[in-house]
């Protein structure tokens, strides 16, 4: 073929091959590789992952970043070796303070124009603490909570626990008031515990960035990406919201397809229509790269409380509430953090059907270790709340927090006030006792911000076909709890009782004075005056008496110190609308009396009736339930009560008795020959002639009341002693360590009643 000059796609062979030039130099672009910025054209306004401006405005009040900040300021200071981080100690952090006064923000009346942190810094609530023998105030959660919808804050959905930000919230304060609240306390000789929340977030900029796939922010929580071909299993979001829960048929088909892991042990806040499962379904989501996603997410608790992911490769989660527990502790000044329902941490696909193993997983042990060690490393101690069975709280305690909530006998106390009988009472007692654990270990508590919990997994789960002695017949643990339950429930919301209510399936809404009056047969809040007020007030007491004399931490609330009762359902109908019932028990109260006009808190809670004065007027009255609560205190101190060790819950000549046997040691274990105390209480309402008996009461020796400062006999040689108890009432004795001859020993007649 000859060549055509014409055609520009034949080669010429006579012409020569040009050679590349050699350059000088390499291009920049070479070493630097192609960098991902994309430049995009977006509304200012619109507050989605097409707009560079909301992102950076969202990054900007995010608790990763905060965390972030946080960390490198920190590291490698010579202060983070300061102190022994591995063990728990709870006894360390009850010689910090073993009395503690909880607070909720959003229920105290203030003075005009003054914020809840402003309001308990006064130094006349911290003279009255002091007076009373209160040595902490737990602030209740204070930093900013509820979400982000755009540009626009959302309201808490659950009561502050659903935080947000690290900032603290406008309507609570400022940093700069808490930081002076610490200095307060420290002033008087108190400290101030703060909460964390190391289980979930709000809807705040972390989870928006998260629906983003923003950087490391999706390994914050457990959410998956769903595949556009399977959004044919989501349900449609309502209009004007921003995500939906599953049902069980689409819980069960995601699973199917390997995208979720499933159902969890048990849907927590349960209620059929609004939350049938632990996953929710998210609107599309526009992500900062133009992709749209639609995600499903894990929330233990209400849909606005995305679950985080304590073992994602990006350790998202970590970093953010090490952040958020260090900026308490440092920036704040807060000497002690609560750990929020911190036993739901993991979770991990069933075997063979069976629902993810979400409560008891090792994963939250591990976690809970790692926050509790970095909390001791810095010099702080933490407190678990932990709603799981005995043996969950005694592991999580082995490495991890240094005290828990006393979830053990919390249902069992306020049994055995509104049966009489305190058989339930004594067999969770020994149970924990059995289990190794000390009550020394434990923050036994009057009333909080939630509900009375029934607080039986331990009977209704692990040891649901346990076999226990109950009331002279053998009975399975399944069968225990629904006994309990169901008498808890007869009695706090039967008998034409409306002034208690049902909370879902975790127990009832509920005030300790509105318990006690239960107990008492009163069925109308106003039937609550004269001697019917002062039976309450009696039996209010004995509960106290109760947490108050053993050992451990002992924690009383606002509502307590005034004796508050629920507030009319009506008034909180727009709380209570979604079933959170938890709102009547969350009356407005005011503790020093410095606004009485006010008939709501500034959070706009209304006013709850209360059977006591104000703090001021309390202290005035030597037979008012604050000077009572003094002395109750006072024996406590006195004896170091709070650190010894429980050596005995032996059985009772009545059942309405309680016999509680302590050695003051101080936690020694070779201080075998301690004196005993021995807290005796009356939990029926008619007086009790009886005798206490315990294998670990040396005879001939001497029996003294505290209370009364008198000797009242010695210890016979059936290692026993005889009392006459009112109706209510409890008694602090004292054993020495003496041998008394019989010629010394009084005659007690016991006074009939």
């Amino acid at each position: 073929m000859e060549f055509d000059s014409n055609n520009p796609n034949q080669h010429n062979p006579n012409q020569r091959e040009a050679k590349p030039k050699r350059r000088k130099w390499s291009r920049p672009r070479e070493g630097l590789g192609v960098s991902r910025i994309q430049h995009q054209f977006a509304d200012p306004l619109k507050a989605d992952g097409g707009n560079p401006s909301y992102v950076e405005w969202l990054k900007r009040q995010s608790m990763l970043g905060d965390a972030s900040v946080i960390g490198r300021g920190l590291s490698g200071r010579s202060s983070m070796w300061r102190n022994t981080y591995a063990m728990p100690d709870p006894r360390r952090a009850l010689a910090a303070a073993s009395v503690w006064f909880t607070t909720y923000p959003a229920a105290l009346i203030t003075r005009e124009e003054e914020s809840f942190i402003a309001t308990i810094s006064h130094e006349d609530l911290w003279q009255a603490f002091d007076t009373i023998g209160i040595g902490a105030i737990h602030t209740g959660p204070t930093k900013k909570a509820g979400g982000l919808i755009g540009w626009q804050s959302t309201p808490s959905v659950d009561g502050q626990f659903d935080r947000i930000s690290t900032r603290i919230a406008a309507e609570f304060g400022n940093e700069a008031e808490f930081q002076h609240l610490a200095d307060i306390a420290d002033r008087f000789g108190g400290i101030i515990i703060d909460d964390i929340v190391p289980g979930h977030t709000g809807k705040g900029a972390d989870f928006r960035l998260a629906e983003m796939a923003y950087k490391d922010y999706p390994g914050i929580y457990h959410m998956i990406e769903i595949p556009e071909e399977d959004w044919d299993i989501l349900p449609e979001v309502p209009e004007g919201g921003d995500s939906v829960n599953l049902s069980p048929a689409a819980e069960a088909q995601l699973t199917q397809k390997g995208h979720i892991i499933g159902s969890l042990q048990r849907v927590i806040f349960y209620e059929p229509g609004v939350k049938e499962t632990n996953w929710s379904a998210t609107r599309e989501v526009l992500g900062v790269e133009g992709k749209v996603r639609r995600w499903v997410y894990l929330h233990y608790f209400k849909e606005g409380q995305p679950t985080l992911n304590w073992l994602d490769p990006t350790f998202s989660a970590m970093r953010l509430v090490t952040g958020d527990a260090l900026h308490s502790l440092g920036d704040l000044g807060a000497s002690a953090l609560r750990l929020d329902a911190n036993g739901f941490l993991a979770a991990e696909r069933g075997n063979d059907g069976q629902p993810a193993w979400s409560e008891g997983h090792p994963l939250s042990h591990a976690a809970n270790q790692f926050i509790a060690s970095m909390i001791r490393k810095v010099g702080g101690f933490s407190f678990q709340e932990l709603n799981l069975t005995i043996e969950d709280i005694r592991d999580a305690g082995l490495a991890g927090a240094d005290l828990s909530y006393d979830f053990i006998t919390r249902p069992g106390y306020q049994h055995a006030l509104l049966t009489g009988d305190t058989e339930f009472l004594r067999l969770a007692l020994r149970t924990s006792l059995e289990a190794g654990i000390q009550p020394v270990s434990l923050i036994h508590g009057m009333q909080n911000h939630d509900e009375l919990t029934y607080e039986l997994v331990h009977w209704e789960s692990r040891h649901m076909d346990d076999e226990y002695e109950f009331r002279d017949e053998v009975v399975t643990g399944a069968e225990l709890a629904r006994t309990i339950r169901s008498e808890l429930g007869q009695a706090l919301t039967g008998h034409g009782i409306d002034y208690n209510l049902v909370f879902t399936t975790n127990g009832i809404a509920c005030t300790m004075s509105t318990v006690a009056a239960a107990s008492l047969g009163v069925t109308a809040l106003d039937q609550v005056q004269g001697e019917a007020a002062e039976a309450v007030k009696r039996a209010h007491l004995l509960l106290a008496a109760y947490n108050a004399w053993q050992p451990g931490a002992f924690a009383l609330s606002a509502w307590d110190m005034l004796g508050a009762l629920t507030v009319p359902k009506e008034s909180v109908a727009h709380l209570i609308e979604g079933g959170d019932t938890r709102w009547i028990e969350r009356g407005a109260i005011d503790l020093l009396g410095v606004n009485p006009d006010a008939s709501e808190s500034r959070a706009g809670l209304p006013r709850a009736k209360t059977l006591y004065a104000p703090l001021p007027e309390q202290l005035e009255d030597e037979e008012s339930f604050a000077r009572q609560l003094s002395e109750l205190i006072t024996l406590r101190e006195r004896y170091r009560l709070p650190f010894a060790t429980q050596v005995d819950v032996p059985d009772v000549s009545d059942p309405g008795l309680l016999v509680l046997v302590h050695r003051l040691d101080d936690g020694d274990p070779s201080a075998v020959e301690a004196p005993l105390q021995i807290t005796v209480l009356n939990f029926a309402n008619r007086p009790i002639v009886g005798t206490i008996r315990s294998e670990e009461l040396p005879p001939r020796r001497l029996v003294s009341s505290a209370i009364d400062k008198e000797t009242i006999g010695r210890v016979d040689d059936l290692h026993s002693f005889p009392v006459s108890l009112a109706p209510h009432e409890f008694q602090f004795f004292i054993i020495g360590n003496e041998d008394v001859p019989t010629s010394a020993i009084p005659i007690i007649e016991l006074n009939a009643m």
